[in-house]
Formats: structure tokens, sequence, C-alpha cells
């Protein structure tokens, strides 16, 4: 196991608020982000996002501090026999984590809280370790994490989750952001984390005591995440693991990594895929050396996309790569594109769309999914995804008799979907956010690049056995009616056989937008005027283009999606689609908009079906409306 990179016993001094007065710290905090998807904002003590310091700017310190507070009042006090609730605590690899975390760790210690830390640790590693470690335990482990994702590196931020390895589900963080407001709202608010934070004796050796053990603590969340991994990707199944490893001897794969300094870094990957025979090769592998831009998308790709060129002209089993973000729940995906002869990113939905083709098929392969002589389902079985995930998710679901339900943007809308739909008696073994990339496995609650490319691995390696006696390949091609002109394939040729759509990448410039107007259910409304005044305008030219005959207006917010939505405003601060027709009622395309809850920016996107010429019209008809909507007095 590697070493915790930057982990040293030096414990922070006692902080003085002194000289934050009740403006600053409302300022600061009105500022944040505060959403179920996490608490968000700028940490850095100059207040530039970009910035690279250690120093925490003292609102946000003691922001932190009464998150911790708050997060233990929650757990509640001690048992009747004295048991202490559990914390885990981790961090990604922001220089302002360590100083954030040692704050918060003497907070839950000072409110009566157990702590273990972890240090540097990956989201889907610390919460592999809650489920692992609160599994028939009294008092149920909880945990914290500190991060921001793949906002800049002067960001930083909270996220908090219980022992069923996932974040608050939404209302129990909406009611932890209303704590947090009414303990900070509360006269003397600075007075009372001061105090908190003051280490007496008693706290001071619990404090040194949770140093100490962090590097145990770490070892057992690195073991945990790992076992767990295998649980997720090979569902325990001994003869899955034999054909992956027995592909991979055939036909060795070789993987470079980027891991720009991320938590990932510190963790399971390189022994993870080496273990099955994998050669691996990494750059930017110590954890906090952060070498680009955190957000895994467009340029931040090319330093991977180059590696892969110049492992492979020395290796040529090299064919895939990965770059993570800062806490290493999202990654999107770089490869050697045959046909091209060079290497090329992925999009966020390609990515998606071939963790669901491989999932749907390892259903088929273990026997969980089986069909009855007419090609019709045994079983129902549904795929979890956010609002604004490519239809060919749709396209690829259907092949395999499987269900496609939407949830608004946020992971944990999209976790308790899918939980929702389990209780209903639906096999739901894939979910995510196709628009970001990020592909969730059950039983895992998170987000989780390794597990995207396990999936990819197994569409490699596996090429028979199971109990359709097929490989995974050869599963869904059979399903989606794709024909090989010979057996042998390789991950160009499994690209290929996807539905083709073309869709607005989440990364891109033209997806993002700057709007004025702050009620975002407001703005819808005024938007569903703009619309039905340019759809009279251009229905004709949309129907002789591109056979579009009319449309329907979706909301998702929260775990629901409304259809056949005639107010528009009904959509709130959820996502808004309009999706086309085509003249014989079947979903051609779609625009979507939504304002971010982890940035300040508003979103807008487009997804077309086999013409990338009309998703560039309706990104470009989508910008001009919600632009005009935002005007509007």
């Amino acid at each position: 196991m590697p070493a915790i990179p930057g982990e040293t016993s030096d414990m922070t001094p006692e902080p003085s608020f002194s000289g934050l007065n009740r403006e600053t710290l409302d300022r600061s905090l009105r500022a944040m982000i505060l959403s179920p998807s996490g608490w968000r904002g700028i940490f850095a003590a100059s207040g530039d996002e970009e910035s690279a310091e250690e120093e925490v700017s003292v609102p946000h310190a003691l922001i932190a501090a009464a998150g911790a507070a708050v997060f233990a009042q929650f757990l509640g006090p001690p048992g009747a026999a004295g048991e202490k609730p559990v914390v885990i605590l981790g961090r990604d690899s922001r220089p302002t984590g360590k100083k954030i975390a040692a704050l918060m760790r003497r907070a839950f210690l000072a409110s009566s809280c157990r702590v273990l830390d972890t240090g540097i640790t990956a989201a889907p590693e610390i919460m592999a370790y809650a489920r692992s470690a609160g599994e028939g335990k009294s008092p149920p482990r909880a945990f914290c994490y500190i991060s921001a994702s793949h906002n800049p590196v002067g960001h930083n931020g909270l996220k908090f989750g219980l022992d069923d390895g996932g974040v608050l589900d939404g209302p129990r963080a909406l009611s932890l952001i209303a704590d947090l407001r009414a303990y900070l709202d509360a006269p003397g608010a600075i007075e009372r984390v001061q105090k908190l934070l003051s280490a007496g004796a008693e706290t001071a050796a619990l404090e040194n005591a949770a140093e100490d053990a962090a590097a145990e603590n770490k070892r057992r969340a690195f073991d945990a995440y790992y076992s767990f991994s295998l649980e997720v990707a090979a569902s325990n199944d001994k003869a899955l693991l034999s054909a992956i490893r027995g592909g991979l001897e055939k036909s060795p794969l070789g993987m470079a990594v980027d891991f720009n300094g991320s938590a990932r870094a510190a963790g399971i990957d390189r022994e993870l895929f080496t273990g099955l025979g994998i050669r691996f090769y990494a750059i930017n592998d110590k954890a906090g050396a952060i070498a680009h831009a955190i957000i895994p998308e467009g340029s931040s790709l090319e330093p991977c996309r180059r590696f892969l060129e110049e492992r492979r002209a020395a290796d040529p089993s090299v064919a895939l790569g990965y770059v993570p973000d800062c806490d290493g729940d999202r990654g999107n995906l770089v490869i050697w594109d045959e046909r091209a002869g060079r290497a090329r990113s992925l999009e966020a939905q390609e990515t998606f769309a071939l963790v669901c083709a491989a999932e749907l098929a390892h259903l088929v392969w273990t026997g969980q999914l089986r069909y009855d002589g007419t090609g019709r389902p045994l079983t129902k079985t549904a795929v979890a995804v956010n609002g604004p995930t490519s239809m060919r998710i749709d396209r690829i679901a259907a092949a395999f008799g499987a269900e496609v339900f939407r949830a608004e943007v946020g992971e944990a809308n999209v976790v308790n979907l899918a939980r929702a739909l389990r209780e209903k008696g639906y096999i739901v073994r894939i979910l995510g956010e196709g628009s970001n990339g990020g592909s969730i496995t059950h039983p895992s609650a998170v987000r989780d690049p390794a597990a995207a490319v396990f999936a990819i691995i197994k569409l490699l390696t596996v090429t028979g056995g199971g109990a359709a006696n097929r490989g995974f390949f050869d599963i869904w091609r059979e399903r989606a009616g794709f024909t090989l002109k010979d057996e042998k394939f390789t991950l160009t040729d499994i690209i290929a056989s996807l539905p083709r759509f073309y869709t607005t990448g989440v990364a891109t410039d033209e997806a993002k937008r700057r709007v004025v107007t702050g009620d975002h259910a407001l703005l819808k409304q005024r938007y569903q005027t703009v619309f039905a005044s340019r759809w009279e305008a251009r229905k004709e030219e949309l129907r002789a283009r591109w056979k579009i005959g009319g449309w329907e207006a979706r909301a998702c917010t929260g775990t629901e999606e409304q259809r056949r939505l005639t107010d528009f405003a009904r959509a709130g601060t959820g996502g808004l689609k309009i999706v086309f027709l085509d003249e014989g009622g079947n979903e051609a395309a779609f625009i979507w908009m939504r304002g971010s809850k982890t940035e300040p920016v508003f979103r807008i996107m487009a997804d077309a079906g086999d013409s990338a010429e009309l998703e560039r019209y309706l990104i470009a008809w989508q910008a001009e409306m919600v632009s005009a909507a935002d005007r509007t007095a």
C-alpha cells in the first residue's frame, strides 16, 4: 500500500476568531453553495479560487467547525453505555484540506464523537470504509468528507453521510443545512465555536490519539475499498474474475493513467488493476501535486491522451486511460482509436453509455436477467439516470428490455431514485449521471471511475461462459443487432456499436450561461412564453429538415420526473427539458436547462440522435431562448 502523502503529525494550533465580525461571517456563508450534493465555497485565505495556498480563510474555518458541531448533533449523544457516535473523517488532496480536517477533527472530538481520521482518501474509499466499519456496529458509523469535487483548487467543501455508503439523502441533507444556518444565526455563534475549539487536556489527548491512528485507519479504508471494488465489479463471482484474468492473459491490456495529484493517487488503483494482470502506467501520481485543472473534461484530458500515445509506442497493449477529479469519484476516459491511429478522449456521455452496455450485459452473463421464448425479460430491470443523460441510454436499455427512469441532477437524487425502484421490485445494477460520465454500479452508492474502467475491461476480456455462454460484448451486440466482420474486436469496435447520438459537452463554454434572474422558476415561466413563440416560427423548418413533428415538456425535481408539463415554472430549480418527437411520436432529440447547485452557472445542453447538425442547431436555439427569457422584464 502506498504511503499517505503529506500526513505528518503537526496539530493545528487553536484558531482565533477574535477579529471576525458577524457581517463577514454572513457574507462568506451567503457566498457558499449549500445543497444535498455538498457544501462548497472558496476556502483559500486569499479568496482566489485558483490559489494553491494551504491557509484557510477565517470565516470558512469557523463554518467548517460549525459543520462538525451540527453533524455531531445530527448523530445524537453517546448511548446509554457511553458509546460515542463514530465519524470517519477524510479529505481529498486540495492544499486547504489538511487544516480544515484538523479543525473539524477537534470540533468532532469536543462534541463527544469518536473520530477515525483517514487523511487523504478518495470519496469512494471513505464510503466503502464507512459501509464496512458500520456493519452490525452500535452506534452506527458516519463519515465527513472534505472536498469540492471537480471545482477549482482554491475551493473546498464538505459532504456528510452514514454507513450505507452514500451521502445523506435530500431531506436529511436539507435538514442539516437548516441546522447549520440556525447554529450560525444564533447570538454568540462566533464565541461558541471559539469555545468548542479551545482544546482542553482531554480533547488534546484524544486529538493526539486520533492522529496516531490515522495510518492504521487509512490501511483499513484501503483494504475495505479494495475488497468492495471486486464485489461491485464482479459480484463476488470467482468464475467472472477468472474469465477476466484469462482474457487478459490471451490479450494483454495496458492502461495509462493521469492521477493529476488527486486522492486516487493514494488509493487502490495500481494494486487493483495490476492484480488482474493489467500493465499500469501513471503520471502525476503524488497526491497533492495537482498539475492542471481539476475537472476531468476537455483540455484536462490532453496530458493523459499524450501519455497514452507515448506509452503505446513502447507497449502496444496500452489502449485505455483515465483522469479522475480531485476526490476521485469521477473520471473520464482516453482510448486508443484503432481507426484513427491515435489516442482520443471520450465524451462523458460515451463513457456512461459503455458502462451501461457492460453492466446490463453483466446481468445477462450472471443469469440475473433472463428472457422468455419471445425475448421478453423475465425480471423488471431499470437504469436510473439524471435528466440530461443522453437518450442513447434509452436505446441501450431498450435493447435489453430495461426501463429508464430520470431524476434531477445530483448523485444523491439518482441514488435515491434507484433505491425507490428496487423497493418496487426492479433490478437496478447501473445508475448515474451520464451528463458528466459519472457511473454508479450497485451495491456502490457513489460514482467511481475504477468501477467504470472495470466495466470496459469486462467488455474487452470476457469472451464466453456465464449463464448465457456468451462474452459481454457478444451479449450486447446481439441484443443491439450489431454485426462484426470477424470475431476479433477492439475497444474502437465496441464504441462503434453504441447508438449514435450527438450531445453538448457539459464542460464546453456554450453549455454554461450566466443569468441575472435569480428566481429560476420565474426564468422558466418566461422561457415558456419565449419557446411557444419560437416554436411556432420554426416548426415547419424542423419538420422539413429533421422530421420533427411535436414536443413535450418535462421536469426533473429530486427523484421525480414530471411529464407533459404545462406550467414550466413547476420545474422550480430543477431541470427543464423539451423533448422533440418525430412524426411517428418517437423521441428524437431534446434541449435542457438547469441552474447548477455546486457552481455559479446556468447549464444548457442539446441531445440529438444521429445528427450532429441538429444538435448544433438546437444548442444555439436554446442559448438564444434562455438569453431572451433572462432579458424579459
